[in-house]
């Protein structure tokens, strides 16, 4: 493997881990919040030797500001969450999926009404065409059932918040490494959802014990592999080249459901998700000069 050909390898390997996601979210019987904590504490847990030694010492730097901000970050990626994982049960895979892809527009109305930024008519059109795809996918939903409908309504509200966790983490990943960070938030995200799980009475411990081997696979493919692959990428690649890659997720994600869990595509979805993947597409180009915002829009949680 030659230097040049690596880090696309990484990549595709990147986004084949991250499609896993939703195919051991179905997998697994436990209830969806449960399904979320035991993600991010088993992730959390496998972090926490070489946050320990290598990277500990950055706690003494982090400011009562930025505690705050990775705070409410951890919050709204512990919902994103479990808002995703409980659309998997009213939805397709492939539609959940290709939905909250729909992360980088709700970026640009995120970084208007925060940072004021006013979006050109190239972001306003890609953004258009990428709603009317929306539009198509939750038509065809609605004519299969009301409920695919409501779980594509909970998939587009996971896609807000994780989007809010990605505009108020930003600026803390700037002062901190991205193992420290990425620990920290991990680390209040799976306190919140134990919280939830807890108060709303969920069972901790799964009836099924076959779900300890989705959560563990959870934790080790699309959240430290996948996510790893991505940002080892990002020392020879552009963060463009890294964001359109992860729009193909909705497409593995796909594929791996009509293979494993024999899940059919209709056409809605198909012409819908091709209309989402080309208007973030041209809005990722359209917003390829703006490095500030594009950190916010160039990553996602799956």
């Amino acid at each position: 493997m030659n230097k040049i050909s690596a880090p696309y390898i990484a990549l595709l390997i990147g986004v084949v881990a991250v499609s896993t996601s939703a195919i051991f979210v179905k997998l697994a019987n436990a209830p969806a919040p449960v399904i979320a904590f035991y993600r991010l504490f088993f992730s959390v847990l496998l972090m926490s030797p070489l946050f320990l030694l290598k990277y500990r010492h950055e706690i003494k730097i982090i400011s009562k500001r930025d505690w705050l901000m990775s705070a409410v970050a951890g919050v709204f990626l512990a919902f994103h969450f479990i808002l995703w994982f409980e659309s998997l049960n009213y939805t397709s895979v492939a539609s959940s999926t290709v939905l909250v892809t729909l992360q980088p527009i709700f970026a640009f109305i995120g970084t208007y009404l925060f940072f004021k930024e006013k979006a050109g008519y190239k972001a306003l059109l890609s953004g258009g065409i990428a709603i009317i795809g929306s539009f198509i996918i939750s038509w065809g939903d609605f004519k299969i059932s009301g409920m695919a409908l409501f779980g594509d309504l909970l998939a587009l509200v996971s896609c807000a918040m994780v989007t809010a966790y990605l505009l108020f983490g930003q600026t803390v990943r700037k002062r901190l490494s991205l193992i420290t960070y990425t620990f920290i938030v991990y680390g209040i995200s799976t306190l919140t959802l134990f919280l939830y799980v807890v108060l709303l009475q969920y069972p901790i411990i799964p009836l099924d014990n076959g779900d300890w081997i989705y959560f563990l696979l959870l934790a080790v493919v699309p959240t430290l592999l996948g996510h790893s692959l991505f940002n080892w990428s990002l020392k020879w690649l552009s963060t463009s080249v890294i964001s359109m890659s992860i729009l193909f997720e909705p497409i593995g994600a796909g594929v791996l459901a009509y293979y494993i869990l024999g899940e059919n595509v209709v056409w809605t979805q198909v012409v819908g998700g091709v209309i989402i993947i080309l208007g973030i597409s041209l809005y990722a180009v359209s917003e390829k000069k703006k490095p500030r915002v594009k950190e916010a829009k160039s990553l996602n949680a799956s």
